[in-house]
């Protein structure tokens, strides 16, 4: 008997089987045991989570001879064998990749009125359906709308934004989520302890780590590491096999810099250049690591107990402070966004964990230079000690005790440098800008080799710091006075120009301008909406518009919206519209009376292309500034 790959041996054949997709799993069996099943149903993902097997579940469901239609069809009926062979004739899978053309889709279609052959229902499994053509989708949208009732769809995509909404509003969606690793792990120790095969957790971690969410692709993984451990899974053959990079590395690049052991550290770049085929991944798997050291650290019942190494992982969240753990995440994550732009990854790499080394807390792990290659490490990533003023050799030369020598105050500098680089990472990944903190001290002077440089003059006395500080408290009622000096005290007179003063923005904006004023009278204004622009007048954005109208007059102000009447003036927006219309028609004027372009008309025949003119701002409008 031939072999048969374990991703087929081990597809799921009904619901309880199924790992994961418990949202998918309680729907669907909650509608087939209560009779409220949809005629076309979606299933979303990405490959290997489950979508064609959920289907064909579904298929047996609906036609299972012997429990009828169930959650739980039986599995050893002749309907149910040949559906998991994939023999039946009533269940029509369609590869969407294969069959784009217009007058397929309609072959396939002109069979959907006639009954089932053998089933209960005539199902058709659609994969990859976001393939199909505009026309084949348009040729399918009436039968999803009003299907016979002995015929069920069932459409399968990795890629939804692709589906027309017309289709999608037919179907009943349901996406399917990535695997977590953990049920990854259980279902592959399952097949594991049924097959008979030797494994170490640690090699399954790996594999399920490397699927990345999809269980096929850990199956195919597994048949691979069989065949390449030679009927067992072993840690070191995965890693082999995958290329990947061994947790043993992992823990001693860490272990190395939370000792400021920079000797080390080379050294286990340099083993790790020699073992692994690309360097791309280690900040990857060197950040997963720290994460678990920071879950460790803050939330210790929240550690996964799977993971093979946990133990260890624990006895170095112990050992790095946690203060430690997240500058390494935080320089690690810019380093790998930095990695493209290095000369070659390895550079990139050894330059974004000495980065680590040369910020991490002064005095942190301090000993001596020269025992062993483990120093202190300065902000310039230099071995440097911080005792002793530089000496004179004997020429008369300015001499320092290390390579960064000449700096005085190392722990406030290697501090202030620390917090500089933290405060540029946040910078680098916010929307806001960063206050800077007026209580963080500053770093104080470098000496220089000629001598200690003079410390600067204060620019202000404490006083007049402090109304420095005060000062910027005050710039919104400045910046609001400001807006509302070009609001007449009577809006009606002048609507459009209160409109442009308002400077409101979004829909509050667009319903100011699309509505013109009716009467105004001790702080009531009636304004006409016309029909087109009804959606406008809801309670929130008229609300907006009174609080900001009152705002710049003054006074409470009071809105009613009524419909459009025939006595109402031109809205800003028509008014714009006016405008714009006219400059058009100018600029098409002044095109075609322009001796140049009539030259090309008349030795070239050359035409104009009435939609690509476009008439400069006006300085009056809303666009004048642009």
């Amino acid at each position: 008997m031939s072999y048969e790959v374990l991703a087929r041996k081990w597809r799921p054949r009904s619901f309880p089987e199924l790992v994961g997709q418990d949202h998918v799993r309680r729907a669907l069996v909650n509608a087939l045991d209560n009779d409220r099943m949809h005629h076309a149903y979606l299933f979303t993902g990405t490959r290997g989570v489950g979508k064609t097997t959920i289907a064909r579940i579904l298929a047996k469901s609906l036609n299972c001879e012997t429990n009828g239609v169930s959650s739980e069809p039986c599995g050893s009926c002749s309907a149910c064998t040949e559906i998991d062979e994939g023999r039946f004739v009533d269940l029509i899978e369609v590869d969407a990749a294969s069959r784009t053309k217009v007058d397929e889709t309609r072959e396939l279609l002109d069979n959907v009125p006639y009954a089932p052959s053998r089933g209960r229902y005539k199902v058709y499994l659609i994969d990859e359906v976001h393939m199909f053509s505009n026309h084949s989708f348009n040729a399918l949208l009436k039968t999803l709308e009003e299907p016979p009732p002995h015929v069920r769809f069932l459409l399968a995509t990795t890629d939804p934004q692709k589906v027309p909404v017309t289709v999608l509003s037919r179907c009943l969606q349901f996406n399917l989520r990535l695997m977590p690793v953990a049920a990854i792990m259980g279902h592959l120790e399952r097949i594991l302890a049924a097959e008979g095969v030797e494994f170490e957790a640690a090699a399954l971690g790996q594999i399920a780590r490397s699927a990345s969410g999809s269980m096929r692709d850990a199956l195919s993984l597994l048949d691979q590491a069989i065949a390449f451990g030679e009927g067992a899974v072993r840690t070191s053959d995965v890693e082999g096999m995958l290329g990947t990079l061994s947790r043993e590395r992992l823990f001693s690049l860490i272990e190395a810099l939370a000792d400021a052991d920079s000797a080390r550290l080379m050294h286990e770049i340099d083993e790790l250049a020699r073992a692994a085929s690309d360097l791309e991944p280690v900040l990857a798997d060197l950040l997963a690591l720290l994460h678990q050291l920071a879950i460790a650290q803050t939330v210790p019942d929240a550690v996964d107990e799977s993971v093979a190494d946990v133990e260890r992982v624990r006895e170095l969240a112990a050992r790095v402070s946690p203060e430690d753990v997240q500058l390494y995440y935080q320089i690690g994550t810019l380093g790998r966004r930095e990695l493209p732009w290095a000369p070659d990854p390895r550079s990139g790499l050894e330059m974004t964990l000495l980065r680590m080394l040369a910020f991490r807390p002064a005095g942190a792990g301090e000993i001596a230079a020269g025992e062993g290659g483990r120093a202190d490490v300065s902000p310039h990533g230099a071995a440097a000690t911080a005792s002793g003023p530089p000496t004179r050799s004997a020429g008369g030369d300015t001499a320092s005790p290390s390579p960064a020598a000449g700096q005085t105050g190392a722990t406030k500098s290697a501090r202030s440098a620390r917090e500089a680089m933290v405060r540029a990472a946040e910078q680098s990944t916010s929307v806001e800008p960063a206050v800077p903190d007026a209580a963080a001290p500053a770093p104080e002077p470098t000496a220089l080799a000629t001598g200690a440089a003079t410390p600067p003059e204060p620019d202000a006395s404490p006083a007049e710091s402090e109304s420095a500080q005060e000062a910027p408290a005050a710039a919104p009622v400045q910046s609001r006075s400001a807006a509302s000096d070009g609001v007449p005290a009577d809006p009606v007179g002048d609507w459009e120009g209160t409109v442009r003063a308002l400077e409101l923005r979004g829909l509050a904006g667009e319903l100011a301008a699309n509505s013109a004023p009716l009467e105004w009278s001790d702080g009531h204004l009636r304004l006409a909406l016309s029909a087109e622009h009804a959606h406008l007048g809801s309670e929130r954005y008229r609300q907006r518009l009174e609080q900001a109208l009152g705002e710049c007059l003054g006074e409470r102000v009071r809105i009613d919206l009524v419909d459009d009447t025939a006595e109402r003036g031109e809205t800003p927006a028509e008014a714009e519209r006016r405008r714009v219309d006219a400059r058009h028609a100018e600029a098409e004027q002044a095109i075609e009376g322009d001796p140049v372009v009539q030259a090309f008309q008349e030795h070239f025949g050359a035409e104009v292309e009435q939609d690509s003119v476009r008439p400069a701002a006006d300085p009056g409008s809303a666009d004048g500034n642009h």
